[in-house]
Parts: C-alpha cells; sequence; structure tokens
C-alpha cells in the first residue's frame, strides 16, 4: 500500500467516468481518512450491498486503496482509503477532444490561455506519474501572485513589460545546445481574479488579455 497523495491526476477516461459519478465522488471525499462499505452507507444513506459496489468500481480504477480488514461481529470487513486528498481530470483523458494551444496560438485570447492550462495538466500529470514510477523528484517551480489595475491601459503596459522581461531571460538562458541540457516549458498567465459583480464588469472591458 502506498502513502496518499496530496493531489492525483486522472488520466484515464474510464477512471474519469468512475470518478464523476456523485456517489463515487462523494465516497471519494469520505475516504480522505479509511472506512468501510458500512460506514459509508451509514453517512450516505445507501444500502452494505450499493455502497460495496461503488467501492469497487473505485478500486478497480485505483481511485481508492485495501488499508487492513477488520473484524466486526460476524463479519470481516475490508477497511479502504482514498488514493489521493483531491483529484484533478487531465484533458488527456478526452484525448479526442483535448485542446491544443498550438493550433491557434493568440496570447490575448482567454481560450488559448484555457488550452495552455490544460496542456499543463496533462503535461504534469505524466511527468508525476514518471517521476513515481523512477522514484526521482520532479524539478518545478510555481509562483502566484495578485495584482490590481486602474485601467486597462495601466494593465497592457504592464502585459508589455512582462512580456519584454520574460523574452529577455529567455532569449538570455544559451544552454539549449550543451550536451545534457534538458528542456523546460514556461508558461506566463495574467487574468482577472474571481470577485462579485466581475460579469457585468468582464463585460465592458476591451480585449487585453
Amino acid at each position: 500500500m502506498g502513502g496518499m497523495d496530496e493531489i492525483a491526476v486522472i488520466d484515464d477516461s474510464r477512471a474519469a467516468e468512475v470518478a464523476l459519478n456523485p456517489i463515487r465522488a462523494r465516497m471519494l471525499a469520505e475516504l480522505s481518512e479509511p472506512g468501510s462499505a458500512t460506514t459509508l452507507a451509514a453517512r450516505l444513506g445507501l444500502t452494505r450491498q450499493k455502497a460495496n459496489y461503488h467501492l469497487r468500481s473505485l478500486e478497480e480504477h485505483g481511485l481508492v486503496e485495501f488499508v487492513e480488514e477488520r473484524r466486526k461481529r460476524n463479519m470481516t470487513e475490508r477497511v479502504m482509503r482514498a488514493t489521493a486528498g483531491s483529484y484533478v481530470i487531465s484533458p488527456s483523458a478526452l484525448a479526442a477532444v483535448a485542446p491544443d494551444p498550438d493550433r491557434a496560438p493568440d496570447q490575448l485570447s482567454a481560450r488559448w490561455l484555457l488550452a495552455l492550462a490544460a496542456r499543463l495538466v496533462t503535461e504534469l500529470g505524466l511527468l508525476i506519474t514518471r517521476s513515481r514510477a523512477a522514484r526521482q523528484p520532479l524539478a518545478t517551480f510555481g509562483m502566484d501572485a495578485e495584482l490590481s489595475f486602474a485601467t486597462a491601459r495601466e494593465r497592457a503596459e504592464f502585459v508589455a513589460r512582462l512580456l519584454q522581461a520574460v523574452e529577455g531571460l529567455v532569449s538570455a538562458q544559451t544552454s539549449g545546445g550543451l550536451p545534457g541540457a534538458r528542456k523546460h516549458r514556461l508558461i506566463v498567465a495574467l487574468h482577472p481574479s474571481i470577485t462579485k459583480g466581475a460579469e457585468s464588469r468582464l463585460e465592458a472591458e476591451p480585449r487585453t488579455h
């Protein structure tokens, strides 16, 4: 039995279908702590037989794992646990319709930014799987910041300065031709934060990102 991951990426379409079932999704949330079909049935208002059915489906697709057996009265219960604290479904689970950011690159398109984010989830999921199999750490870096702009023009000027700075850093990185050099992907994103009443403001704002 492996330790629980903080977050796991689901890249199999059948596993995604199982996880999206409302009852099974609730089971995954409940099984952040070990539990059995009996305890789940009581919490979710199911019969023990129905809870067992859903548990077997989750286990078949690697979303829950066996922890131990417990003897209760005249029966033995299998105690299960979710394999992760939370889950993200990779676009690769729907490979035929997954967005391709190389198809129509547009730095000012929100949908292109969404396609970039989808590729990020897909590639990170694959890298995490490979690093676990190789028992090697994965070298990544993340940064998250929030800032405000008084006008669309101010935001556009910031984007121009950001683009210039990043392009300068990228062009200054000249190790690509050296033996053993490994490629890395850099994604920079800027979008409005989600706030109350943002819908009406978004309609009035010009397209600058």
